[in-house]
């Protein structure tokens, strides 16, 4: 027998969530087999069996969370080593919402039971095939799981089959009248505003703690540019024009800016750095510009890294970040895709956003947040003329950046992409 325990996932994870096992007691387990798929600070992920097998037991059920090196599973291997004796005391995914109303007021309930005894992994006295998390969505949402298709293993319901359900309007509720504190075990409507609780995911939550740690211990301040890109977007036509003649995929503006900002990284070094600790007597300045792109993902926000960005050209970088924007959307994230960066890049312009400032990336010493490019009244000479114009802001810890470094890094910026050129032809 040997424990599967809660891996290290990610180099910041702390605790992870079971999301949905691939595998039930009783099952043959062979080495590479998905045995679960466990949500982790930056993405949900699979965790292949090291060792073959029989899966003898599951400690820890799905919805769960509990701490790096818990034990998750009981596998039999044909050895003799004793199994744990119960199940791991798993973390509950978040705390009871209380809700307190004044005497004889009326509250919202839904037609969901309160009930929160175990639910089996496999089909319940309904005959349903559906795990934990889904049975327990189903009684909160007041679900009808019977004409759900399961995409799971052996038609298993899972997760990812209820979206189109949770997506649709709330169940009617009923009004109780009561005096005394209600523990809120479903969602809960507020009449007067229409609110209904949504389950916050793992990953959100640990991207709101760190978002938090980051805005409250680094010292932020922003520095804005404006560029002329008209150049640039001339430029961009004419590579598009010849990337369509022979097949190529096309060029797009942040694929430009993700190159001119690993060029001024090249360029100051002091950048490219990270702050070790308060108790340190140094700081990191790294030789590598490992860029992250920050992806709005229909899982949530996610950061892929682009390695030495500066040593690639245009078109690798354009490839290279569809690719890991479409692995992003489909979880196919691995670990090592999302982990290494130097320097952040988070570029809302798609969105029509003109300008804003963005959180630092720990343990990153900068980000620097692109909007939309536009055209606009500009004056040349005596002249007024329409030019795209694009704005971005540093946001810089000043701890180790100072502000004169930070102009200077936004001057040979613009410099780049009002002379893009510069951008296509260094090597």
């Amino acid at each position: 027998m040997i424990e599967i325990k809660m891996p290290r996932l990610s180099d910041t994870m702390e605790e992870g969530a079971i999301a949905s096992w691939h595998k039930h007691p009783g099952d043959r387990i062979e080495i590479g087999d998905v045995l679960v798929e466990i949500e982790t600070d930056k993405a949900t992920m699979d965790y292949e069996a090291y060792e073959a097998g029989t899966l003898s037991q599951i400690l820890v059920d799905e919805g769960a969370t509990v701490t790096i090196g818990t034990p998750i599973a009981v596998l039999d291997n044909g050895k003799d080593t004793p199994a744990p004796a119960a199940p791991a005391t798993a973390v509950a995914p978040a705390p009871p919402v209380v809700v307190a109303p004044a005497p004889a007021a009326t509250v919202a309930l839904t037609h969901a039971t309160t009930s929160r005894a175990p639910l089996p992994h496999h089909s319940g006295s309904d005959g349903l095939f559906a795990s934990p998390l889904v049975r327990r969505l189903a009684r909160d949402h007041d679900l009808d799981l019977s004409h759900v298709r399961g995409s799971g293993p052996g038609g298993r319901i899972i997760r990812a089959d209820l979206d189109g359900l949770l997506s649709e309007p709330a169940a009617p509720v009923v009004t109780r009248h009561v005096a005394r504190p209600v523990v809120a075990t479903g969602p809960i409507v507020d009449e007067k505003k229409a609110s209904q609780e949504v389950p916050v995911t793992k990953t959100r939550r640990i991207i709101a703690r760190r978002l938090s740690d980051s805005a409250q211990s680094i010292p932020h301040f922003y520095v804005t540019a404006v560029a002329d890109a008209e150049t640039l977007m001339a430029m961009r036509a004419d590579l598009n024009t010849l990337a369509d003649a022979q097949g190529d995929p096309k060029i797009s503006v942040n694929d430009l800016i993700i190159r001119a900002v690993a060029l001024a990284l090249r360029e100051h070094p002091d950048v490219n750095a990270s702050y070790v600790g308060d108790e340190s007597a140094v700081m990191l300045v790294h030789n590598r510009v490992n860029i992250g792109v920050a992806v709005a993902s229909q899982h949530g926000l996610v950061v892929p890294v682009i390695m030495d960005a500066d040593a690639k050209t245009v078109a690798e970088l354009g490839v290279e970040a569809k690719a890991l924007a479409n692995q992003a959307n489909g979880k196919g994230l691995s670990l090592e895709q999302m982990s290494g960066g130097t320097f952040t890049i988070s570029n809302l312009g798609m969105f029509g956003v003109e300008e804003f400032t963005a959180i630092i990336n720990p343990p990153e010493g900068a980000i620097l947040a692109v909007g939309t490019t536009s055209r606009e009244p500009v004056v040349v000479g005596d002249d007024v003329v329409a030019h795209y114009r694009v704005r971005f802001t540093l946001s810089a810890d000043h701890r180790i950046i100072d502000g004169a470094l930070a102009a200077q890094f936004l001057r040979t910026l613009t410099a780049l992409i009002e002379h893009p050129w510069r951008i296509v032809a260094a090597q």
